[in-house]
């Protein structure tokens, strides 16, 4: 599975693996692949640091990145003020605020502990915390910075374009891509409707070629739906340089979810157990579909707020729910290719299988056209 991307990197796999877990980031480099970490959970520059220096003393001296979520437009107050974390949650209406007690109450959601702090907070969407981790990453050998809220801030791409590291961002869209491609960015992940997370309105088979003729020649990485050897063959033979990967890894022997009782729900899930909801972060992510995304998205509710404040306002109740497995309410972003994914494996057993699976698709196809070609 070499292409010219991937040569470029020298990675033997053309698979880009995303994932928030530092061990498993690894394994994927290890098994051939690139490791790519997810910083926005990131909010201390010290604890980001700690999981870099974990990955470079397991990583054996091979390629990874990191992706962070920076937008490419400061969020600013009046008079040019850059909102603080403080200033957005006074944004926040009390009408959502109880919504969001109400729904804990009715299912019985326990209370933290007294000064227990929320372990789940997505402030990576804010230009501060993403430029700190930045800061922190730059000093490491990053061969990638992937972003995955559009094109970062200009001055971000050419500070990591003369440190050597290659700018990645998502696109849901060919005209997002075009975007992309206008800020110089290096390569382009069409990501499509299946996809786990923020994704767009079109699905894999149909983006990846439109991306990958918008933007020629620039690289395309393949994204969603995507979690078999015979499908990476498709996006190869679609035009991309590779495929990125990451709803896939999240049953993994290497993952660290916390919680058994999702683990359960991501082995039993088919992959029409996902829906598409904005309950999470304000923005459309594919996710586990439970009673809480059912709560957010019911008409007779109040709705979601947009992003950050959705993010901010349900984080300490995602962590409660998390952390006492509140199982009807107990969720994360996942892909609809959660269907395949029915065991606990290895990060090494999953290449294995997606590098034997490509190679029997590739010799399928070759049998067909040397057929046709008679």
């Amino acid at each position: 599975m070499q292409t010219e991307l991937s040569n470029q990197l020298g990675v033997e796999h053309a698979v880009f693996g995303f994932t928030p877990f530092p061990a498993v980031a690894a394994a994927i480099s290890r098994a051939g692949g690139f490791g790519v970490l997810g910083a926005v959970r990131y909010t201390a520059p010290d604890d980001l640091r700690r999981d870099l220096d974990w990955i470079e003393a397991h990583v054996d001296g091979r390629p990874y990145g990191l992706d962070v979520v920076m937008p490419a437009k400061k969020v600013e107050g009046p008079k040019n003020h850059t909102l603080s974390e403080a200033d957005v949650e006074a944004m926040i209406p009390e009408g959502h605020r109880q919504f969001v007690r109400d729904t804990l109450a009715k299912h019985g959601v326990p209370e933290l502990a007294d000064g227990e702090a929320s372990g789940w907070r997505i402030t990576g969407w804010m230009e501060q915390v993403a430029r700190g981790q930045l800061d922190v990453a730059f000093d490491y050998p990053i061969r990638l910075l992937a972003n995955a809220l559009g094109s970062p801030p200009a001055d971000v791409v050419a500070r990591a374009h003369e440190r050597g590291v290659l700018v990645a961002a998502l696109a849901g869209s060919a005209r997002h891509a075009l975007k992309h491609r206008d800020a110089g960015i290096d390569i382009v992940v069409a990501q499509g409707y299946e996809a786990g997370g923020h994704t767009g309105e079109i699905a894999s088979m149909v983006l990846t070629p439109e991306v990958v003729d918008a933007v020629a020649p620039m690289p395309v990485l393949a994204a969603g739906g995507i979690g078999s050897g015979r499908q990476i063959a498709a996006a190869l033979a679609l035009g991309a340089q590779g495929v990125w990967l990451g709803s896939l890894w999240l049953t993994t022997a290497e993952a660290d979810l916390h919680s058994s009782a999702l683990t359960r729900k991501l082995l039993a899930a088919g992959s029409g157990d996902t829906v598409r909801s904005r309950a999470l972060t304000g923005k459309p992510a594919r996710q586990l579909r439970t009673e809480w995304t059912d709560a957010w998205d019911d008409p007779d509710g109040p709705g979601t707020l947009p992003m950050p404040l959705q993010g901010l306002l349900v984080a300490d109740a995602v962590s409660r729910i998390q952390k006492y497995e509140v199982d009807p309410l107990l969720g994360t972003p996942v892909g609809q290719i959660v269907g395949r994914m029915n065991e606990v494996r290895s990060v090494r057993a999953v290449f294995d299988d997606l590098t034997r699976g490509f190679e029997r698709a590739v010799d399928r196809v070759n049998r067909i056209a040397g057929r046709s070609g008679q």
